[in-house]
């Protein structure tokens, strides 16, 4: 294997050219050659980071830009003599007549708070950030911890002495926001079998609040003084969670592991009175742990006036949307329980007008 040993050595400076109100740069190409294979003037592309190019070699070249901006120049050995051709540097630049301080950054943080700044100032070759408690940054785009929550006024000062205003200072106000603290209680505790389970909101500082109760479900709430409930479907252990919010979107999350006994059983009332009254006007498969179920009704004539895979639907005792006459109606019912027992019913309903 032959190892090549021709590898260009690429680096370049950039100036403004006088006078400020100039949008001219000075570039100059201060790249080093391999011992005995100098460069050609086709050696590298200059791309200025505003659509324009050029074919050059070593030494100076000189651009002029539309408009201010920021841009990233590129060098490019594109000369394939050196093993490393393709290679590329890169610039950023800052051109303005003035230079003009900007930068941008979320207003509301959540404490302990990793700021990050994102400096878009026009023009500037040197940055001064006063983050306002006491702490100071030269980087062109810093990031901060703010560890106490509190409002802090956020000062950047940017200085170009090749512009006409030289130095230019911008300020935006970020708060820093403190976090709720998420707690809760459940009852019955110890959790009883076939019963739902009330979870109590005791956290502080909140104005939402996230139930995920471990088996998939969840609920999201806005009064912390009503209890939630929640019925397990099956035997097992269960990490119910709740994540708590405050008005900055700050969150805490507390969990609590529940163990959860369900004793399979499934029946159907006999009877229903669908009038309209607020009472009685669904008739539902009761029962606990069911995992699967296929639920068939039947008029007198045979004919299936209703059916469905869903526990928590209920008959309505309509037909296509038409109401079903007072009279006894037939079911069938087949049922898979989460715990894996399967089972078969049939009975008759009453439907009273």
């Amino acid at each position: 294997m032959r190892v090549r040993g021709d590898e260009a050595a690429l680096s370049f400076t950039s100036t403004k050219i006088p006078p400020c109100q100039s949008l001219v740069f000075e570039f100059n190409n201060t790249s080093v050659a391999p011992a005995g294979k100098p460069f050609t003037n086709r050696s590298f592309r200059w791309d200025f980071g505003d659509g324009n190019t050029r074919i050059a070699g070593t030494g100076i070249v000189t651009h002029t830009y539309a408009a201010g901006g920021t841009y990233d120049v590129k060098l490019v050995l594109i000369d394939t003599n050196y093993c490393n051709h393709a290679d590329s540097i890169v610039q950023q630049i800052r051109i303005s007549p003035n230079v003009d301080a900007r930068f941008t950054t979320p207003a509301v943080g959540c404490a302990p708070y990793n700021a990050v700044f994102n400096n878009t100032s026009l023009a500037g070759q040197q940055f001064f950030w006063d983050f306002g408690d006491g702490s100071t940054s030269t980087a062109t785009s810093p990031t901060h911890l703010y560890a106490t929550p509190g409002s802090y006024t956020v000062t950047l000062i940017a200085v170009d002495n090749a512009t006409c205003n030289l130095r230019d200072t911008t300020t935006q106000t970020i708060t820093v926001s403190g976090s709720p603290t998420a707690a809760f209680t459940y009852t019955p505790n110890p959790t009883e079998p076939n019963t739902p389970i009330s979870f109590h909101n005791g956290s502080t500082g909140g104005v939402s609040y996230k139930w995920l109760f471990g088996d998939g479900d969840s609920t999201v709430t806005t009064d912390p003084d009503t209890a939630v409930p929640h019925l397990y479907n099956r035997t097992g252990t269960y990490n119910a969670c709740l994540i708590v919010y405050n008005a900055a979107g700050c969150s805490d999350t507390t969990c609590q592991s529940i163990s959860v006994t369900v004793n399979a059983t499934a029946a159907v009332p006999n009877a229903f009175s669908p009038n309209g009254d607020g009472t009685n006007d669904r008739i539902f498969v009761r029962g606990y742990g069911i995992g699967k179920m296929t639920w068939r009704i039947y008029n007198r004539w045979g004919v299936q006036v209703y059916v469905s895979n869903n526990q928590a639907e209920g008959w309505d005792g309509r037909y296509k949307g038409r109401i079903q006459p007072q009279d006894v109606y037939h079911y069938t019912l087949q049922i898979e329980f989460t715990n894996g027992d399967k089972v078969s019913k049939k009975g008759d309903i009453t439907l009273l007008r």
